[in-house]
């Protein structure tokens, strides 16, 4: 699977989702190899786009198309800071994305070590486990790496943010905590994006 994730500032939230949907009905058609997306904005007008592929070929191609490149143009004008990055090393637990959450939330930042990132990342089985044993509300998770090599997103998708919240004040076992200062060692968080304004398909 390889991973467009765009970020930004939102001006316009109806005219954003209006585009949203018109993509949707006009757009996806023709795009071949388009998997699905997460979108969302936060509180504070931040929007999240994770656009899923077959393949890096296939998003390019959905890139080039005049049609895309139109539709862009009008998105253009109701976003702001835009950062864009691909991703080709995507990992995921619980099935990767899930269309069922009512909450996601998205956690950016950089990478500190590429070996120990790459180590966690083969190790994705065992970490789905420890989080189903304390953390039932995460019901989907896509860690990408930026193909920048310095940053990532980290994508979990609750059933509830109300579950979210309570299971964020639980305690953390023995075993989570040793995981947890591993990945520590590996990545950086920078920046939440709570994302309760979804679009899920």
């Amino acid at each position: 699977m390889f991973i467009q994730v765009v970020s930004g500032k939102v001006t316009d939230v109806d005219e954003m989702e209006r585009l949203g949907e018109k993509w949707e009905r006009e757009l996806r058609p023709g795009a071949k190899g388009y998997l699905g997306v997460t979108e969302g904005i936060t509180d504070d007008n931040r929007f999240f786009v994770a656009a899923r592929f077959e393949s890096a070929d296939a998003a390019k191609r959905n890139s080039d198309r005049p049609e895309q490149d139109a539709w862009w143009q009008e998105m253009s004008k109701v976003t702001e800071d835009v950062t864009v990055h691909d991703c080709s090393r995507v990992a995921t637990l619980f099935g990767g994305g899930n269309d069922a959450a009512t909450f996601v939330q998205v956690m950016q930042g950089r990478v500190k070590d590429q070996a120990k990132a790459e180590e966690f990342f083969s190790r994705t089985d065992e970490a789905e486990k420890m989080l189903k044993d304390f953390r039932p509300d995460v019901i989907g998770e896509v860690i990408a790496i930026h193909d920048d090599g310095e940053t990532y997103s980290d994508i979990v998708y609750f059933s509830s943010e109300e579950e979210a919240r309570a299971g964020e004040s639980g305690g953390i076992p023995d075993e989570a905590q040793e995981m947890m200062a591993e990945m520590e060692s590996a990545i950086d968080v920078t920046e939440f994006l709570d994302l309760k304004r979804l679009n899920l398909r």
